[in-house]
């Protein structure tokens, strides 16, 4: 019907005229209280945001010279930090003289993801970020 024909019923029952996909062809209008239709989607829309899950990144931090016992404490933050849905960030950081040997320490954050790969997959390779280098591992789907 004509935009003057759907106005004028709206007028009539007293309520608003309201286009609920304007871009479709033809723009397709409802008669509703327009009060009411905003309450509604503004109650959808906090509905949603709700049920939306954020990621948080964890970090943990290691040295090279990372001792067995103490990278497997790491590796079971890791799984709880993993569990709990979030992704970790595994730095491996190098001061002083351990800067000459950093591409040699690669080989603990590939273990590290070995390790973890029956809970997570790496998605991020190992990367040099300035006295650092670090891989970023997300849950297994």
């Amino acid at each position: 019907m004509s935009a003057k024909e759907a106005m004028k019923l709206a007028d009539d029952e007293g309520l608003d005229l309201v286009k609920i996909a304007p871009k479709a062809k033809p723009p397709v209008c409802k008669i509703v209280d327009y009060g009411k239709y905003r309450y509604e989607q503004a109650r959808k829309e906090k509905e949603a945001k709700k049920k939306q899950k954020t990621v948080e990144v964890k970090e943990i931090r290691m040295s090279p010279n990372i001792e067995s016992n103490d990278l497997n404490t790491k590796m079971n933050a890791a799984r709880k930090f993993i569990a709990k849905g979030n992704k970790v960030k595994v730095t491996l950081r190098f001061r002083g003289r351990e800067m000459a040997h950093m591409s040699d320490s690669k080989h603990i954050l590939y273990d590290f993801a070995e390790a973890m790969s029956d809970v997570a997959t790496v998605e991020k390779e190992p990367k040099q970020e300035g006295r650092s280098i670090s891989l970023v591992l997300a849950e297994k789907r």
